[in-house]
């Protein structure tokens, strides 16, 4: 077997391991470098995702500092969540006349395992998360306020 060469170095001959590893700056999957650098590779999985609350369960989940969320969360036995790109038609089909909202933004990559994507509204992939949703895994809070044509969302998640 060849080594894999990065740069003016040589890699080992295979790399075994299922999951990415670093090696001389670039990331190895399967044997091969992706010329992908950590930061990178640590951007790409570290994906905000949002969940919108009504200001009482938002309370309610603050005084607890646990959930399991909303009643359609219950109802479904898994926590919703969306993308940025699919957080306005989120708000727009479920909370069209609610006022009093507030959006959570968490990490996805810190809530590990649990965490499943999959496909939803349109055959697109949505987060969900199938455990308890702690206070201390929301990455920031804020209110979403109910403009003239809709939520008002805040600055730069679009």
């Amino acid at each position: 077997m060849r080594a894999h060469t990065v740069g003016d170095r040589q890699g080992p001959p295979s790399c075994k391991e299922k999951s990415a590893r670093q090696w001389g700056g670039l990331w190895l999957t399967g044997g091969r470098a992706s010329g992908i650098t950590r930061e990178s590779f640590e951007m790409v999985n570290r994906v905000l995702i949002y969940k919108i609350f009504r200001r009482s369960e938002w309370t309610a989940f603050g005084a607890a500092g646990t959930t399991l969320g909303a009643p359609i969360d219950l109802q479904d036995g898994y926590i919703h969540f969306s993308t940025a790109a699919q957080l306005a038609e989120t708000a727009a089909k479920h909370f069209a006349a609610d006022s009093d909202l507030v959006l959570l933004a968490l990490e996805s990559d810190r809530l590990g395992a649990a965490l499943k994507w999959e496909p939803s509204r349109g055959g697109a992939l949505f987060p969900h998360l199938y455990r308890a949703l702690d206070l201390s895994d929301v990455l920031w809070d804020k209110s979403l306020p109910l403009g003239a044509t809709g939520h008002i969302f805040p600055e730069g998640i679009f």
